[in-house]
């Protein structure tokens, strides 16, 4: 039997998505410890202590299954966002709401539509599903910020046979994002027969006066979905929990596709106690922030070029090929993304971790570009 010509001919096509090595692996493969891992934005801080609590509490019903509805999350989410409970799409993590969106809306017979450099589930659930992807040319620094979404490019790919644009705000790998009235033109322009995927999976961490809350325009654009995560600022990745906010009508067709039970009851229990410590967000936030300046001024005494962002990662440019210095910092114990994935095959993203973390970090990296 040849399994590949059985399958259809976007997953013939597709790359597996390879996410950052993990500590374990590097450990087994070069003997070493004491392992920095700067490599999958990972909230250097961990969960919030209510979250580590509510996990612990859950444990105990494990051997039933958790609730489909996701009924007090749902709950909690609402009254902070300020949206309706039935506007809510749980997911096993955010890409599971981005595939959600890929299967409800997308087929052979349609595309979507999404930028250069930018995450790399887009196009795995668009090949997926066998749906045609349109790659718009990112901002080469004459007109926006370099590597960042060009909204008029992607604008000009829009057709009748668009369903589905995904928008990074902020985006990842690149860290860039769009501006409040910049986006909110964009979507007046999109036809409502296209729908619009804001993904703010960095959203807690930016600052930026000009930034928008993509919620607020739900009311007025029917076709706009938005998702989040619980894996990045609230230090919930191991357990996978994330969610999408739309009109009513397409959280209902959503969660026709949704799979059972597909957040467990310890992420319902550790994400909804997350929520209410906006003490453990505050002090992420904060070290996030003094970890982009420390990084940043690092790079330019350095001489090395990097992409101002906003999440809580920085991608840098090494001045060569990437991949052998990532293999290099990999014998240093220290972990990071080469991203030549993303089109960028001189950079790398670096997660930001904690002053040490990133002393580290530096540390290794002077050794091996010095080498």
């Amino acid at each position: 039997m040849n399994a590949e010509q059985l399958a259809i001919p976007g997953v013939r096509q597709l790359t597996p998505y390879l996410p950052g090595k993990p500590i374990g692996e590097l450990e087994r493969e070069l003997g070493i410890s004491n392992i920095v891992k700067l490599a999958s934005n990972e909230n250097p801080l961990g969960p919030s202590p209510l979250a580590l609590e509510a996990t612990r509490g859950a444990l105990n019903g494990v051997h039933l299954y958790p609730d489909g509805g996701g009924f007090e999350l749902k709950a909690a989410l609402s009254a902070k966002l300020g949206v309706a409970g039935e506007q809510i799409t749980l997911g096993n993590g955010s890409n599971d709401v981005l595939e959600l969106v890929a299967r409800a809306f997308l087929s052979p017979e349609s595309a979507a539509v999404y930028s250069e450099h930018a995450f790399a589930v887009y196009p795995i659930v668009t090949q997926a599903i066998g749906a045609q992807a349109r790659v718009a040319a990112a901002h080469d620094g004459s007109r926006g910020p370099r590597y960042g979404h060009d909204l008029d490019k992607i604008a000009a790919l829009i057709d009748a046979q668009v369903r589905v644009v995904f928008i990074a705000n902020p985006n990842n790998p690149t860290g860039t994002y769009l501006g409040r009235d910049e986006l909110h033109a964009f979507l007046k322009r999109v036809p409502e027969t296209a729908l619009v995927v804001i993904d703010e999976a960095y959203t807690e961490y930016v600052g930026a006066e000009d930034f928008p809350d993509a919620l607020g325009w739900l009311a007025e654009f029917p076709n706009l979905i938005v998702t989040r995560t619980f894996s990045k600022a609230y230090g919930l990745a191991g357990l996978r929990v994330g969610y999408a906010v739309s009109s009513t009508e397409v959280a209902d067709l959503l969660n026709r596709v949704r799979q059972p039970f597909n957040v467990n009851s310890l992420a319902l229990a550790a994400a909804t106690a997350a929520l209410n410590d906006g003490e453990h967000l505050a002090s992420t936030v904060r070290l996030n922030n003094q970890g982009l300046i420390q990084l940043s001024a690092a790079f330019a005494e350095r001489g090395l070029d990097w992409i101002p962002s906003v999440g809580n990662f920085i991608t840098v440019d090494v001045g060569r090929p990437a991949a052998p210095v990532y293999q290099a910092l990999l014998r240093e114990g220290v972990i990071v993304r080469p991203i030549a994935n993303y089109g960028l095959p001189h950079h790398l993203r670096v997660t930001v971790g904690t002053a040490e973390e990133n002393r580290v970090f530096l540390a290794a990296l002077d050794r091996v570009l010095g080498a």
